[in-house]
């Protein structure tokens, strides 16, 4: 059909009433756009109708989720709405439907790996269903500063907030806000309060603490992360546990702030006689800097002293030396959950390093 004759679909009178056809048009354009570059600006639910041959009353059906549109009329609004490249203004609906289309994120340590990861999920998963996540990162350990987060968030008109309540102050302010809409809070349970443990807890410190032994270890030292975080208490525990059942020496227990810096510091503030033949850390970026501290001091990894991290972050494929998956070269048991390590051979005795 040539250019500027784009009637409506006859037979469309359920899905799609008979408008004017002059109102499926550009206005004073002489032609239907079929591409968004012919086009040359944002597109519009008008635009879209055009070119699918349909009412702008069934190209919003669609967006609304409606199902009742012919396959066929479906098919033209889906390829139209791809040619012309076509984005819903979120302000203009929630105009038209006097709902928000916006969702609150609260949110910290945005350079550390799991925040940032269940934000990058949460904003893939937010954009699928058609809303924005406004992302506002704040210093949790400023307690001012996230009462003043709550306030903004709750003067907002969103649809929901999703608040990452990772320490103890953060999910008792959290859990005692009024956010006046659907909210979620992502913290882990302090697994001694709750007496529901976790799969870390109940199988991969096990399974990480088995393969230590199972490689000669006997004295294992522990960097945990923050006391305040619930995670890092439940990481701190699940090491003991499993030392205790495993009939090991735990070293004892030293923290970090979950970042490599702090992981270096922990390792070189130690004293000069190293007793532990392993280290157990909470997380890979502490791990990193363990690694660099152990180098500085003499001591060689993994033949010296083995090292194992927790998340398996990407990254950690690429340190030095290279990492592998906990229990390869054991038993070919599924390896620990989530973890890494730089681990001695079995063939390797370990022993006490002094400096």
């Amino acid at each position: 059909m040539p250019h500027g004759t784009a009637p409506l679909e006859t037979g469309e009178a359920r899905d799609a009433p008979r408008d004017d056809l002059s109102s499926e048009v550009t206005p004073g354009a002489g032609a239907v756009a079929a591409s968004a570059e012919e086009l040359g600006r944002p597109a519009t639910i008008r635009d879209v109708a055009a070119l699918a041959r349909v009412s702008h009353q069934t190209v919003h059906r669609y967006l609304q989720g409606y199902e009742g549109i012919r396959p066929a009329t479906r098919e033209r609004v889906v390829e139209a709405l791809e040619a012309l490249e076509y984005r819903p203004n979120l302000t203009a609906r929630s105009l038209t439907t006097g709902r928000s289309m916006r969702i609150g994120a609260l949110t910290h340590e945005l350079d550390q790996f799991g925040p940032s990861k269940i934000i990058q999920g949460a904003a893939q998963a937010a954009r699928d269903a058609g809303y924005v996540l406004d992302i506002l990162s704040l210093d949790m350990g400023d307690p001012e500063e996230i009462d003043q987060a709550l306030q903004t968030v709750t003067q907002h008109d969103l649809a929901g907030v999703l608040a990452l309540a990772s320490t103890d102050h953060m999910a008792q302010a959290f859990g005692a806000a009024n956010f006046r809409v659907p909210a979620f809070l992502a913290g882990e349970e302090d697994e001694f309060a709750s007496h529901h443990p976790s799969q870390l807890t109940t199988v991969g410190f096990p399974a990480l603490i088995d393969h230590l032994a199972e490689l000669g270890h006997q004295r294992l030292l522990h960097v945990a992360g923050p006391t305040a975080w619930s995670a890092a208490r439940n990481r701190a525990r699940a090491f003991e546990t499993a030392v205790a059942a495993h009939g090991l020496v735990s070293m004892g227990v030293v923290h970090g702030d979950w970042t490599a810096r702090s992981g270096y510091e922990a390792i070189s503030a130690l004293p000069a006689r190293l007793d532990f033949t392993a280290v157990v850390v909470a997380n890979d970026q502490m791990a990193l800097g363990a690694l660099l501290a152990l180098r500085e001091r003499g001591v060689r990894v993994p033949e010296d002293v083995s090292i194992t991290g927790v998340d398996d972050i990407p990254d950690a494929a690429y340190f030095s030396p290279r990492s592998r998956p906990c229990g390869s070269t054991s038993s070919p048991r599924d390896a620990a959950p989530s973890s890494t390590c730089w681990h001695a051979s079995p063939s390797v005795s370990p022993r006490t390093t002094r400096r």
